[in-house]
């Protein structure tokens, strides 16, 4: 071998030596870890073409300021009128009191056998049918599933206040409603505060016997009265979206709120609403099942500030829908404030038979 070749075959080797160090020497490559990524939500689906155009009639043929939506809890798809704005609440409110006293309940905060004590200092103003049993013997002992069913199913203001502090007061139910993204919807400081702010006065507890209360909102001056009517119509403290509203009976209808227990005991509860026979509940037809909850605001000359009912229909196939008509401010007679929210119950229940008896499956 010349000394040409035996110097190139030096370096190739030391070359070649020189990279299988610096290997040696390298951090071994990092795994590379392929990461999940989730799936975009899924748009909801329109709503069918027959309610969206029934709702839209029915919301702009009524005479006053009315929301009304409807939610697919099964297929996702919702339909409304004005469902953005704010309206008043009024006793629509007592559910979210409701959901409060059953969240502490599944975190073991109290029990509904837990017993409570009502007292003359209790009593609360309008319609209160415990009244009677607080005064008739000076004080009444109940549990706190006792109050909750008199606050949802006969809408007992005093009833719903007493639960309200039991569990935490007006800050604990707001901050359920803050931390379950319940969305747009208000709470104010019970029944007491609420209906005396409305009225133009500041709580008195003399206001919850007999008609003091009357009494004292009559003798306010006219103006007054109805600058503070205005101002709750225009900006209601109670105030929440009939969207959102749908939204959350939704949520709770597919145990998204509450525990298993809670959430059925809560919808049983809500079947036996005796308030408000022919609002929404007048529309159903056999084998519909109503879990609902009404709210009733003041009169002011012929107008009334929150006229309300919402809830589940569920049909008998099983498949369910949330439903919220709210009424901010109307003077239309009774009968055709009803008859709306029949309409809007009967819209559904023939949305729902287009898209499921078995015709509409040929």
């Amino acid at each position: 071998m010349t000394s040409w070749r035996r110097l190139r075959l030096a370096l190739v080797l030391l070359a070649a030596a020189q990279i299988t160090a610096s290997a040696s020497t390298q951090p071994s490559p990092s795994r590379v870890v392929s990461k999940a990524v989730a799936a975009p939500a899924r748009p909801a689906p329109p709503a069918p073409q027959y309610i969206a155009g029934r709702i839209k009639e029915l919301g702009s043929g009524f005479d006053g300021r009315v929301g009304i939506a409807v939610k697919s809890i099964d297929d996702g798809w919702s339909v409304g009128w004005k469902v953005d704005e704010l309206y008043p609440q009024q006793s629509v409110s007592k559910l979210w009191v409701s959901i409060t006293a059953l969240d502490a309940v599944d975190k073991g905060r109290v029990h509904l056998d837990d017993k409570v004590t009502l007292t003359r200092d209790d009593l609360t103003l309008f319609h209160q049918p415990i009244a009677d049993m607080i005064l008739g013997g000076g004080a009444y002992t109940t549990t706190l599933d006792d109050l909750m069913f008199k606050a949802i199913t006969t809408s007992d203001n005093t009833a719903n206040d007493k639960l309200m502090r039991v569990v935490g007061g007006p800050a604990a139910v707001r901050s359920v409603i803050k931390a379950k993204h319940l969305g747009a919807i208000r709470f104010y400081d019970g029944e007491r505060a609420l209906q005396s702010k409305i009225a133009g006065l500041t709580w008195n507890p003399a206001y919850s016997i007999g008609n003091a209360f009357f009494d004292a909102r009559d003798a306010l001056p006219p103006a007054v009265r109805k600058a503070a009517f205005d101002r709750y119509v225009n900006d209601p403290y109670d105030g929440a979206a009939p969207c959102a509203i749908v939204n959350a009976l939704a949520r709770l209808k597919r145990g998204e709120l509450l525990s298993p227990s809670s959430t059925e005991h809560l919808l049983t509860i809500m079947s036996n609403t005796k308030t408000g026979a022919n609002r929404l509940k007048g529309g159903l037809q056999p084998g519909w099942v109503l879990n609902h909850k009404t709210g009733t605001g003041q009169v002011l000359g012929t107008e009334q500030a929150g006229y309300n009912d919402i809830g589940i229909l569920t049909a008998p196939d099983g498949r369910s829908y949330a439903v919220a008509v709210m009424i901010k401010l109307t003077s239309v007679p009774l009968p055709v404030r009803m008859a709306v929210m029949n309409d809007v119950v009967r819209t559904v229940i023939t949305q729902h038979d287009m898209s499921f008896s078995p015709v509409a499956s040929r």
